[in-house]
């Protein structure tokens, strides 16, 4: 052999990663850091899915809260009502179209009715019971005046006309009934919010613990990847990589059911319109539609999900490794 011949050395099985990230990842033969299949990941996929499911339903409850509400605020604010007590001395008859008369004259009223004698008795029959001779009883009278699209009538100057000409008449404009809702739905609102939080804390506990479990089970090839140069960030990002598919798995499983049920609630809703039944869930939940908002926020949940989880794994493997260091 020549003095001036290379000498050929033996190579180290360590000295492949001194290559880039992104050469480490194509060598022949080469088996991912995190196993794809395993019992872990399973269940993992199993938790996401029903954290999503049940992130899913608590963001379309709070949608048909808040939907029903303003329905409901909508339906309210359109009337108000007029309330003439029967009185010693006066003509309860003649008081009450007087308190019409007053009404109509108003500016932004489109209609007035006056409920009948026999009309206020069944109004309190569900409490009194049917059968009762009502005529002794001083029931009040009621007038239900309707607001005229896009008017705001002056109710004022409506209490003041009322109140010169009719003492007996009250106006109740139902704000007090109004503000109970708007109370109500942020109310729901607010619990829906915490609920969500809930569900995203343990999201997060348990991505933590399945990637700590994870990195124990392959804790040696993380040390010699560690030790022999391959960085943090590399192999934070296969940990991540591997959860996030996880994260879209579960989230889709989870989101999926919750869409399919809102549709199915949607289409029984519809199959029960026009029934006493369907006419009840109409008057206490609305349509029970969530809307394309409702669906879209759906989708949202999944994606959000998914990107929790690969950052709660990529937080924990990142702090395993500074642990080695």
């Amino acid at each position: 052999m020549s003095m001036t011949e290379p000498v050929e050395t033996m190579a180290e099985p360590w000295d492949e990663f001194d290559a880039p990230p992104s050469v480490v990842r194509t060598l022949p033969g080469a088996a991912p850091i995190v196993p794809k299949d395993s019992i872990a990941g399973r269940s993992l996929a199993v938790v996401v899915a029903i954290m999503t499911f049940l992130a899913s339903l608590t963001t379309g409850a709070a949608m048909l809260v808040v939907s029903a509400a303003s329905d409901w605020q909508s339906e309210v604010g359109r009337e108000v009502t007029i309330k003439v007590q029967p009185a010693p001395g006066r003509n309860i008859d003649a008081d009450v179209r007087a308190a019409c008369d007053i009404a109509r004259a108003a500016p932004g009223i489109a209609e007035v009715r006056a409920f009948t004698k026999e009309e206020s008795a069944r109004l309190v029959e569900p409490w009194l019971g049917a059968g009762l001779a009502l005529d002794d009883l001083p029931i009040p009278r009621l007038i239900v005046v309707k607001i005229a699209a896009g008017m705001r009538p002056d109710f004022a100057s409506l209490r003041q006309a009322l109140a010169a000409r009719v003492p007996t008449s009250s106006l109740d404009d139902h704000r007090r009934w109004i503000d109970r809702m708007r109370t109500m739905a942020e109310t729901a609102v607010i619990a829906c919010v915490a609920v969500l939080a809930l569900v995203w804390a343990v999201t997060v506990l348990s991505v933590t613990f399945a990637t700590r479990g994870t990195m124990a089970a392959n804790r040696p090839i993380v040390e010699v990847l560690h030790y022999v140069g391959a960085t943090d960030s590399f192999i934070s990002s296969q940990f991540q990589r591997h959860f996030l598919i996880l994260g879209f798995k579960g989230g889709a499983i989870g989101g999926g059911v919750a869409i399919l049920l809102f549709a199915v609630a949607e289409a029984a809703n519809g199959w029960l319109a026009g029934t006493p039944g369907g006419d009840e869930i109409a008057g206490l939940f609305g349509n029970l539609s969530i809307g394309i908002a409702g669906y879209l926020a759906i989708l949202l949940q999944i994606v959000f999900m998914a990107l929790l989880t690969a950052f709660a794994s990529r937080r924990t493997v990142n702090r395993t490794l500074e642990a080695i260091d």
